[in-house]
Order: C-alpha cells, then sequence, then structure tokens
C-alpha cells in the first residue's frame, strides 16, 4: 500500500466535517471557558500559569522523542527570557535555551510568519552543536539526500518500530513550499483545525535531518495561540500527547498509509486537546494552591533562601527534601540550611517526615 504522500491527490488533505465539527465545537468551548478562568486569576497568576504550561510543553515535547530535559533548567530558562522573577535561577544548559528559544519564538511570536528562514532558525536552535547526539547532521537546512531512506521510528535503539518513510530529498522544496504557503494563507478553517492538519502534513514531509517531531509540535503550538489570539498558555498539549505517546505514534501511521482522508488523526487530535484542556484545571488549582499558601506565609516573610526552597517544593520538587538538598538549593551552608529548616519547623511551614537519623527528611505542612 502507497504511503499518503505518493497518492495522486497529495497534498490536498481532506476530512469528515460531519464527524469533525462537534469534536471542534467542544474544543473551543472548553479554550473559551478556559480562557475565561485564566483572566480571573490576575496578572501574577496568568503568568505563573503560562510559566507552568510552558515549561510541561518543553519538557514533554522533548520527553516524547527520548530526550529528558532538566525541569528546574527548562523553567529558569522560560522565566528569564519573559521577565519573570518567580522562575529561579537555575542555570541552563545550551541545549536547553535551543529548545526553550524555539518554544517560545513559536508561542510568543505567533503572529509571525512562519517561513523557511524561520524553521531553519529553529533546527539550529535544537541543534547549537550540529550534532545530534554523537551523530553530526545537517543543520539549518533541508534534509540531504545521503540521509535516505527517512524513517520515522519509535522505541529503544535496537528495537525501533518504522512508523512510515518520508518522502525523497529531491521533493522538500516543493513540498515545503506548499506547506508554508497553505500555514500562512487566508482559509475557511478553523485555526484549532489548522494545528491539526499542519502537525501531520509537517511530520509526512519531515523535511529535516532530525528534530521534526519536536518543531510539528511547536507549529502546532503556533497555530494554537493563533487559534487564541493571546501569548500566555495555559496548558500543554505536548504534555497530553506524551502521555498518549503510543497512541499519537499509532495515529500517525494508521493514516500514513490511507488515502488522503485525514479524518481520524483528526478526531484524534482533537479528543487529545480536548483532554490537554480539561487537565488544564489541575495547573489552574496549582497556581491558586500557591497563591493561598504565600498569603499564608507572607503574614511573616520568610528570608529569600526560604522562599527560594518553598517555591522548589510547591512547584514539585522531585523526591525528599534533606538539610544538604535545602543547603544546594539555597546555594548555602549546612549550619544555615539546618537554621532556616528548623525556623519552617517553628513557624509550621516544613514538617518533618517520620524516619528519623540520616533519613530525615522534610514537607510543607498539610495545612497549607
Amino acid at each position: 500500500m502507497p504511503y499518503i504522500h505518493q497518492r495522486p491527490a497529495w497534498p490536498k488533505l481532506s476530512w469528515n466535517s460531519s464527524k469533525v465539527l462537534p469534536l471542534l465545537a467542544e474544543v473551543r468551548h472548553l479554550q473559551g471557558r478556559l480562557l475565561g478562568s485564566m483572566e480571573s486569576l490576575g496578572f501574577d497568576l496568568r503568568n505563573e500559569a503560562t510559566l507552568a504550561a510552558l515549561t510541561a510543553d518543553v519538557t514533554k515535547s522533548s520527553a516524547i522523542e527520548g530526550e529528558k530535559l532538566n525541569a528546574d533548567q527548562v523553567r529558569s530558562s522560560i522565566a528569564r527570557r519573559l521577565g519573570l522573577e518567580f522562575g529561579g535561577t537555575t542555570a541552563a544548559s545550551r541545549d536547553v535555551e535551543g529548545v526553550v528559544e524555539m518554544m517560545l519564538d513559536a508561542t510568543q511570536n505567533y503572529s509571525a510568519p512562519l517561513t523557511k528562514k524561520r524553521l531553519f532558525a529553529w533546527h539550529a536552535c535544537l541543534f547549537p552543536t550540529g550534532r545530534s547526539g554523537m551523530r553530526k547532521i545537517a543543520v539549518g537546512k533541508w534534509r540531504p539526500a545521503e540521509v535516505e531512506p527517512m524513517q520515522v521510528v519509535s522505541g529503544p535503539m535496537g528495537r525501533e518500530r518504522v512508523h512510515f518513510e518520508a518522502p525523497a530529498a529531491d521533493r522538500l522544496e516543493r513540498e515545503m513550499t506548499a506547506f508554508l504557503k497553505w500555514f500562512e494563507s487566508e482559509q475557511k478553517i478553523d485555526p484549532v483545525l489548522k494545528a491539526a492538519v499542519a502537525h501531520f502534513w509537517f511530520v509526512t514531509i519531515h523535511p529535516l535531518e532530525d528534530g521534526n517531531g519536536r518543531i510539528a509540535r511547536a507549529i502546532a503550538d503556533m497555530a494554537l495561540a493563533r487559534a487564541e489570539g493571546t501569548k500566555e498558555r495555559f496548558y500543554s498539549m505536548s504534555a497530553q500527547i506524551e502521555a498518549e505517546r503510543k497512541n499519537y505514534y499509532l495515529n500517525l501511521e494508521r493514516n500514513q498509509r490511507g488515502d488522503t482522508d485525514i479524518t481520524s488523526w483528526i478526531e484524534w487530535f482533537l479528543e487529545c486537546l480536548r483532554r490537554a484542556l480539561e487537565g488544564a484545571e489541575s495547573t489552574i488549582g496549582q497556581v491558586l494552591r500557591k497563591a493561598r499558601v504565600w498569603k499564608l506565609i507572607n503574614e511573616t516573610p520568610v528570608n529569600d533562601r526560604q522562599r527560594s526552597v518553598i517555591n522548589r517544593l510547591l512547584d514539585g520538587f522531585e523526591g525528599k527534601l534533606s538539610s544538604s538538598k535545602y543547603a544546594k538549593l539555597a546555594k548555602c551552608s549546612a549550619d544555615t540550611a539546618l537554621r532556616d529548616i528548623n525556623d519552617l519547623l517553628d513557624r509550621k511551614i516544613l514538617v518533618r517526615e517520620s524516619a528519623g537519623g540520616r533519613s530525615t527528611s522534610y514537607r510543607l505542612a498539610s495545612r497549607l
């Protein structure tokens, strides 16, 4: 069976509106409700929610490709670029900075046209050393003929699953010219639908030697930002895709082997987006809890070291907080860390976990 890009009708993609439009209406309703909820939070809390959503987007989009980024570095890099003081001061690696730069360009400058030059700049951000792992790749240009056949795979090394094979390199210039013209043209298509179609279309072409999945998701986020008309992000589509990664690849593969009707892909995309929007309520809940906690704590303010560590705990600190970890997070001595911790224990901000001795650890008090 030929791949979709080998069909005579390609790239004229189609879908069944009677199946797609009810899902689209539901997603649009949830978007409107979420945006309304966000407006009631106030400026600082909206920034906090945006920071959380963008951090999830960057880390989870990379996780889909098997790359684990340090969430603290990602959060700190995003906060610094957006001018937010509460995002942390963790130094970010060059790789993290590049991924963050790409994602922020897509979502914060969503109204700027998507061009070949811009895509190549995103690609350079993803691969600042010109290498993917130990392998040297062509950066800032369409993938060369010598890497063919370009196969889309998933799974661990040695047990990869081939999902489909992309068009040959000699087709890329005209394929991408058609895609970019379509993406920037005025059409009678809802921008949310455009996000679904653009994601599929770009992945199918697979025009770059590496990083196509992350850039496809950035393009979809750009289209979603256009649909909502705001730089503020309150949910993470990539986080939801990562949670449903198996079905993500299955739906991409299934539609690659059919005709140019991609109804089932759009249905899956919209359903995944709906779940992402519904899950955003938990992000809002975390932001509101954080605001409530600081309202209580600020009745008798803490020092900067304590504030930094408490924020880390509220942001979902992994593992248990010990005095040595406190000292590392707060960049202070062990004695200073213990004094800070004892002060927070006396004020019932922290409580000591049941295990003692060298295993002594602390958590936020349940009253907060």
